[in-house]
């Protein structure tokens, strides 16, 4: 089978994007999903996402990590596949979709793609961490030397002995100012440090804000492929109208036999 392809970016986090509206990707294949994402034996990329049809929405995001399996929401790639979608002709500037936590809402102008996240209700603040599920799962730690801190060996241990076998996306988080911080994450399923992650500076935003570290509602975050933002309304102990904002860029396109 030959396969078209298109290759997106968001802040680093890289994603193979596939049209299938026509129902002919191998979509349960987890070895075949596993090796494009192979940056060595395939085309290379921390995740794989299908655009398919839905009945209530513009369009349908099924999203693959790199090993493989169907995963929960990854909001770099809900950034991406907008753009996508509007290579594709499928609305102008705003959009809905639907994920595997809801439909989303999206805003696109000049690259810039905001994206609406879930409300949150839960934000759980343990004596050296905090924990809360923006869509994924999310591990959140604040650390002093992030330049130096060893993310892969610590946040892969925090993900296997904190988490079990389901695991969680591990943030390690420096303050900067009152409304900027750095953030360096641990992915599950790509199972390494990636250059960004759109949950997981989500969940650095609301814990940040829950523990009483920033005040402010629109946070800065700098990752380690450019910058991200996410902007809150908190009402009555829930997160609402979250938005993660920032790049979302087509890389290249091509055709692989799978």
């Amino acid at each position: 089978m030959n396969l078209t392809f298109f290759k997106y970016q968001g802040t680093g986090n890289d994603f193979i994007m596939i049209d299938n509206r026509a129902k002919t990707f191998p979509k349960y294949n987890t070895k075949i999903v596993k090796k494009l994402c192979d940056r060595h034996f395939g085309i290379g990329a921390d995740g794989l996402i299908l655009l398919e049809d839905d009945e209530q929405t513009n369009f349908r995001m099924v999203y693959y990590n790199a090993d493989g399996n169907e995963s929960t929401m990854c909001g770099n790639g809900g950034r991406c596949i907008v753009a996508f979608a509007k290579k594709l002709g499928l609305f102008e500037t705003d959009t809905t979709f639907m994920a595997i936590d809801g439909i989303h809402h999206a805003i696109l102008k000049d690259d810039i793609v905001s994206l609406q996240m879930i409300d949150v209700e839960k934000v759980d603040i343990f004596q050296s961490y905090i924990f809360t599920n923006t869509g994924s799962p999310h591990h959140v730690q604040l650390v002093d030397d992030i330049e130096n801190f060893d993310v892969y060996n610590e946040g892969r241990k925090i993900r296997h002995e904190i988490y079990g076998t389901e695991g969680s996306n591990v943030n390690f988080v420096k303050n900067i100012d009152d409304n900027t911080y750095r953030v360096r994450t641990y992915e599950r399923g790509v199972e390494d440090e990636t250059l960004a992650c759109g949950t997981g500076v989500t969940a650095v935003a609301l814990a940040m804000h829950s523990s009483k570290k920033t005040k402010a509602n629109t946070i800065n975050m700098l990752v380690e492929g450019g910058k991200l933002s996410v902007s809150f309304e908190y009402n009555n102990g829930k997160y609402t109208n979250v938005h993660l904002i920032g790049s979302a860029e087509f890389v290249f396109s091509g055709n692989i036999e799978i």
